[in-house]
């Protein structure tokens, strides 16, 4: 697993046979989707365990920690 996503998991989903539960997919249809698409056809109901919790916040913030302003203005980002 990469990135918190299971890739291979999600590919032999959509790209498998549909007689063994895939969806059948060309590559090019599945690299088309979007992750709200890809969620619909396989049945995920939207909302449910992709919702943002402060404990994911806390995670996402700890991996990518904001710089400093002083830092961000030196870069030439807005002040």
């Amino acid at each position: 697993m990469t990135g918190g996503l299971d890739w291979s998991g999600l590919l032999r989903l959509g790209l498998g046979p549909v007689r063994m539960g895939g969806l059948g997919l060309r590559p090019d249809e599945f690299w088309a989707l979007t992750p709200a698409e890809l969620a619909l056809m396989l049945g995920i109901a939207a909302g449910r365990g992709g919702a943002m919790t402060r404990a994911r916040l806390t995670e996402l913030a700890a991996r990518y920690p904001d710089r400093p302003l002083k830092q961000h203005n030196e870069k030439g980002g807005p002040s």
